[in-house]
């Protein structure tokens, strides 16, 4: 799995993290994992085609340690499907954005 991971936190950084990734992404049933909505606009030509597969989302883990965000863009409808796919290189650019700005925002010098 390709990811972008940011390690070597401290135990203030993770209740940070945690309390910023509860505003701005939808916590799952697994502690620790989170999923962050894709924009819209940053959809590939075949996951706009797929309106039955969106919304669209990465996922971000998070432990006490480190956090990582996934690099695969997933559907929250199927589990399988052509338009789930590594994330094109826009939206790559956006989940590493989301990382360096959560990271800004909360004052995170790693």
């Amino acid at each position: 799995m390709k990811q972008y991971v940011i390690d070597q936190l401290r135990e203030s950084d993770y209740q940070k993290i945690m309390n910023y990734l509860d505003l701005k992404a939808d916590r799952t049933a697994i502690d620790g994992i989170y999923w962050v909505n894709l924009p819209e606009r940053l959809y590939s030509e075949i996951q706009q085609e797929h309106a039955q597969c969106q919304p669209h989302y990465f996922a971000a883990s998070l432990d006490f340690s480190q956090i990582s965000f996934e690099l695969l863009v997933r559907s929250r409808q199927i589990i399988r499907c052509s338009c789930i796919a590594y994330a094109t290189p826009a939206q790559r650019e956006y989940i590493l954005r989301f990382a360096d700005d959560m990271l800004e925002q909360l004052g995170i010098l790693i």
